[in-house]
């Protein structure tokens, strides 16, 4: 069993039968009263997030969640996200929602894991830092940092857009951390 005090990013925890990660928290202590701790967690079935207070010392289960390793293969027409399990060689189909923010950090080939609940995948969780090709930046242009801007956007192969070097051109390799979303240098 978990207690709010053992509370930190990241931790999964039960809550209502269902298991949620918890994306942030603040431990208060008013002048008066008992202590709370504001929570902001985000349910692993539903990708939903919520907002809840907990009194200092409540208890909450360790989910039954593990993790599997993966191999994201592609992804179709229909905006589903197909991954094989690499050991029996079977493939699994995610709806876009269930990917969740990691879609724009998958492309084919990345090994993942597959975080699983009730033997059904709830999640997708990707390396700390990815490979991503430039499909699309404007190009930098030297003496433009007047406004004292030293980075431009970037669109990548996967569709996410982030912030790059001036240096960086269409078809350039780049590492990206995927916990930040920031660029992290050449490859």
């Amino acid at each position: 069993m978990y207690e709010t005090n053992d509370f930190k990013k990241g931790l999964r925890i039960l809550f209502n039968e269902e298991p949620h990660i918890i994306l942030d928290f603040q431990h208060v202590k008013p002048g008066k009263g008992g202590a709370f701790i504001r929570t902001k967690l985000k349910n692993m079935v539903t990708n939903a997030n919520l907002d809840r207070t907990f009194k200092s010392g409540e208890r909450f289960g360790i989910p039954d969640v593990m993790s599997k390793e993966m191999l994201f293969l592609y992804k179709d027409a229909g905006n589903r996200y197909v991954f094989m399990n690499q050991t029996d060689y079977d493939q699994h189909t995610l709806e876009e929602d269930q990917v969740g923010e990691a879609k724009g950090y998958l492309c084919e080939n990345l090994e993942v894991h597959a975080v699983i609940f009730n033997q059904k995948i709830v999640g997708i969780e990707v390396p700390n830092q990815v490979n991503l090709v430039v499909k699309k930046s404007d190009p930098g242009v030297k003496g433009n940092s007047a406004t004292g801007r030293t980075l431009k956007p970037a669109t990548m192969n996967t569709g996410l857009v982030i912030n790059v070097p001036l240096h960086i051109n269409e078809g350039d390799t780049i590492k990206v951390d995927t916990r930040t979303g920031k660029y992290m240098g050449r490859q």
